[in-house]
């Protein structure tokens, strides 16, 4: 793995937050205050930091393959079968998507697995997976 990165997002509620990226999610939880909380999030370091005035962010969506994706987002990129697997735990857990699992760009230059969903204070998240990881930063011909 290339080294970790790390990124801070805003929340609303500490208590939800854990309930969400460590319930539900299975995300390892490390070091904590009343404020704050960080989270192995698949090997890299995310942090969410409370909101103190409780706003969401503005909803900004961009078209990409015929869908509204949310900006901001973030997300990890899997491996493929790990993005499967995940996405039957959501479904099973019957998530709410924003964006349904499915596969982007088929048969076209950088094709992969994606799904979109919110966290509980409205933060998008991406997975994606690349059935053929060199397609990570291919260009379009």
């Amino acid at each position: 793995m290339t080294q970790p990165f790390h990124l801070a997002m805003p929340v609303n509620d500490l208590a939800k937050t854990r309930e969400f990226y460590g319930k539900f999610l299975g995300f390892a939880e490390g070091r904590s205050t009343e404020s704050w909380i960080d989270w192995d999030f698949f090997g890299h370091q995310f942090v969410t930091h409370l909101r103190p005035d409780n706003k969401e962010s503005e909803k900004i969506v961009n078209p990409v393959d015929g869908h509204g994706v949310p900006v901001p987002h973030f997300g990890v990129v899997l491996e493929w079968q790990q993005w499967h697997d995940f996405a039957e735990k959501l479904r099973a857990a019957k998530v709410e998507f924003v964006i349904e699992p499915y596969i982007r760009f088929r048969g076209k230059i950088g094709e992969q697995a994606t799904m979109f969903f919110l966290d509980p204070s409205g933060n998008a998240l991406e997975f994606k997976a690349f059935k053929d990881q060199s397609q990570l930063f291919a260009k379009y011909e």
